[in-house]
C-alpha cells in the first residue's frame, strides 16, 4: 500500500510538471511573437475574446487601463524595426484547477538595451481541446 502511494504521488508530479511546461510553452511563444512583432504568432496563443489591462504606478499616481485585443496586435505589428525591446520574464508561479491556470510572471523592460520598467504579468489560461490559450492578461508597470 505504501509503495503504490508513492507511485501515485511520482505519476502526479510527472504530469503536474508536464502540464505547467505546457503552460510555460505558450507564454514563451506569445513573447516570441512579441519580440518579432509578430502579431500572428501571439494570436495563436489568445484566445478571441482575450481580455488586456495594465496598471501602471507613476508619479502621477496609478492609472489602470483597458486595452482592446485588436489595438494590442496592431501596435505590436507596428513597432518601429529601429526600437529595440525585451521583456525578460524573471520566473513562473503557475497554479492549475482542471481546465483553468493562472501564471505569475514577474519581469523587467528593456528598451534599446536599457532598463525601462518591471511589474508582474498575470495570465489565466483556458484549456480548449487540449491546447493553453491565454483569455485574460493584466500586468503591472512600475519605474
Amino acid at each position: 500500500m505504501k509503495n503504490l502511494f508513492w507511485i501515485l504521488i511520482f505519476f502526479f508530479t510527472i504530469f503536474a510538471q508536464a502540464q505547467n511546461k505546457e503552460i510555460e510553452q505558450t507564454i514563451e511563444t506569445f513573447f516570441e511573437g512579441f519580440h518579432q512583432r509578430d502579431s500572428i504568432k501571439i494570436k495563436s496563443v489568445c484566445a478571441e475574446k482575450m481580455i488586456l489591462q495594465s496598471i501602471s504606478e507613476g508619479k502621477k499616481g496609478t492609472k489602470f487601463e483597458d486595452e482592446k485585443p485588436s489595438d494590442f496586435y496592431k501596435s505590436i505589428a507596428t513597432i518601429s524595426n529601429d526600437m529595440r525591446f525585451e521583456e525578460k520574464i524573471l520566473s513562473y508561479n503557475i497554479q492549475v484547477d482542471g481546465a483553468m491556470a493562472h501564471a505569475w510572471t514577474p519581469y523587467e523592460f528593456y528598451i534599446n538595451g536599457m532598463f525601462s520598467h518591471s511589474g508582474v504579468n498575470a495570465f489565466t489560461l483556458f484549456k480548449e481541446k487540449d491546447v493553453w490559450k491565454i483569455i485574460y492578461l493584466i500586468d503591472t508597470r512600475r519605474k
